[in-house]
């Protein structure tokens, strides 16, 4: 619009932005003072009137994606506004080329005055000349500030994640940030005991759906809602002013966080420079991982046992409440396919049956052998107390075998066995070395000199294994396994069972194996392979060892074997 006095009036937005992630200086930079500079100019600016005032408070001057700077170019395009003022070109933007864009390209098209106050800048008063080399100038030196700045960040956000310091902006659901040290998590006890209860339900045999599904029930707050309510100043642009639902989601991304375990594992994404905010994941050898950083909720044996679940990927359906007990471990012994459940109607019974799952997709492969479910069942349960029973008694020899090798020294013995097999390996190590030698002065023939290799091959291969079950025999002895060996109080921890339990059979069950019936057998061959099988053997290797040496133990060994157990049903 034009005055009589042919002088232009111009609809101004006032413009302000701050950002610490820019290196922004709060107190200098400050909303109020960038405000109060503005309209202590604009007094003297009859030809500008105030349109709106706006506000971008923490965003970063390297992107343009800003809310008040969009509304505001909003209302430019609409014809509402023709200047814009700001207090100084940074407080525009921090991307030379972006703000270049605008100042010589966006703007002058649009029709629009551009002032920064400090840096004595006004586009309808402009020197061409100087601003065409200043000002670019002074926009590069803004650029490469903020690039300075975000290197100095990122390498201090590196250094504490290589310390095991918590650099992120809320602290995970189950814990919240030490008032003392607020890079340290401590245990938030109400929202742990929720951690706790869902990993608990999925152990026993809970789908994820029904986990969320009970919470909801009882009006369990979400990590989102949980934050909100206690003061967490936590924004989604989802749900707005609503109470958001849990959902298998949320489930099972806290079953799969291993922050629950005290460890921390931070920058697992990152962006490709200053300018550009899309987050791009990184490879989990780049990840940054402290262990015991912090106090943990889930003890490392449950946490393992739900990832062995998660692995085995079993589903349900809505309408199915539990995951069946020996979902995703029976196996077919002759082919190696998964066993599926089965379910044949008969009148008024359902006879329930684990059928190879090869076979049946395609008749080709495997043969159509099957058990029954419920004796199945049974003979599982009866082989599990069994080795139940064996550790529990294991641990008990063990414990008498602590005792007496501190007696008699066993450790020291071990030790000097060690040296003796490591000199062993390096005489044959020599011996072969030698031989090409010997090969080459003729001292022997080729057929001579391919088997000699040979034979002292086999040996250093037979001697370094020696080596590897008396070291392994050294560390259980060293570490007084006849009480810290947690592997035997996931046994022990269960007693006798009365009937079984989808948390039993993750924890103590690698998989079963299902073979098909040989001519004069009456019932499909059994075979359940324990985890912790390496453990067992090498436990009770050292108990031969040492009692059939001179420890004087009696010959007692536990009945399940090596890690597994075989039953014809």
């Amino acid at each position: 619009m034009e005055t009589n006095l042919n002088t232009k009036i111009y609809n101004a937005d006032i413009y302000l932005r701050l950002s610490k992630e820019d290196g922004d200086k709060e107190e200098s930079d400050s909303i109020t003072n960038q405000k109060e500079l503005i309209y202590e100019y604009l007094k003297s600016r009859d030809d500008i009137r105030i349109h709106e005032v706006r506000v971008d408070d923490g965003y970063s001057g390297v992107s343009f994606e800003r809310p008040a700077f969009q509304q505001m170019l909003e209302d430019i395009k609409a014809g509402k506004v023709n200047c814009v003022v700001t207090k100084d070109l940074s407080r525009f933007g921090r991307n030379h080329i972006e703000v270049g864009k605008y100042l010589e390209k966006i703007f002058p098209y649009l029709g629009v005055r551009f002032i920064a106050v400090n840096d004595n800048y006004d586009s309808i008063l402009s020197d061409t000349q100087t601003d065409h080399i200043i000002i670019p100038f002074k926009n590069l030196i803004n650029d490469a500030y903020c690039r300075d700045i975000s290197i100095k960040i990122r390498s201090n956000l590196e250094v504490k994640r290589k310390k095991g310091d918590f650099v992120g902006a809320f602290a995970p659901y189950g814990y919240r940030k030490s008032e003392a040290d607020k890079s340290r998590l401590e245990i938030d006890e109400e929202a742990a005991e929720t951690v706790r209860r869902i990993f608990r339900m999925y152990l026993q045999g809970k789908s994820a759906y029904r986990i969320a599904e009970a919470l909801n029930k009882e009006d369990v707050l979400t990590p989102m809602d949980y934050k909100k309510e206690h003061g967490s100043a936590f924004y989604t642009g989802f749900k707005k002013n609503l109470k958001s639902e849990w959902t298998h989601v949320h489930i099972l991304r806290i079953l799969s966080n291993q922050v629950y375990t005290g460890n921390l594992i931070q920058g697992k994404a990152t962006t490709p420079n200053y300018k550009v905010k899309k987050k791009v994941k990184k490879g989990p050898d780049k990840w940054n991982r402290v262990d015991d950083t912090h106090e943990a909720i889930i003890p490392v044996a449950d946490f393992n046992n739900v990832q062995e679940l998660l692995r085995l990927d079993t589903r349900t359906g809505a309408a199915q409440e539990k995951v069946y007990q020996l979902s995703g471990v029976v196996r077919c012994g002759n082919c190696g396919g998964n066993m599926i459940r089965k379910t044949v109607p008969s009148g008024n019974k359902k006879f329930v049956y684990y059928v190879c799952g090869n076979h049946k997709a395609d008749r080709t492969i495997c043969s159509s052998h099957n058990i029954n479910a419920e004796k199945l069942e049974q003979s599982v349960l009866l082989l599990l107390n069994k080795q139940i029973e064996s550790v529990t008694d294991l641990g008990s020899i063990l414990g008498k075998l602590e005792e007496i090798q501190k007696q008699n020294g066993e450790l020291a013995k071990r030790n000097r066995q060690v040296i003796k097999k490591k000199e062993e390996i390096q005489k044959y190590c020599n011996l072969r070395l030698s031989l090409y030698e010997d090969y080459k002065e003729e001292l022997i023939t080729k057929e001579e000199y391919m088997e000699l290799k040979e034979t002292y091959g086999r040996r250093i291969q037979d001697a370094e294994q020696g080596l590897a079950a008396l070291e392994e025999g050294i560390e259980l002895l060293a570490a007084g396994f006849g009480h810290t060996c947690n592997w035997m109080n996931e046994f022990k921890k269960y007693g006798y069972l009365e009937e079984l339990s989808r948390e039993v059979v993750v924890s103590l069950i690698d998989k079963i194996c299902i073979y098909e019936k040989k001519d004069g057998e009456r019932y499909p061959r059994i075979e359940v392979r324990f985890r912790y099988a390496e453990e067992f053997e090498a436990a009770l290797s050292l108990i031969e060892d040492v009692s059939s040496d001179r420890c004087g133990l009696p010959e007692e060994k536990g009945e399940a074997g090596y890690g597994k157990n075989k039953s014809e049903d």
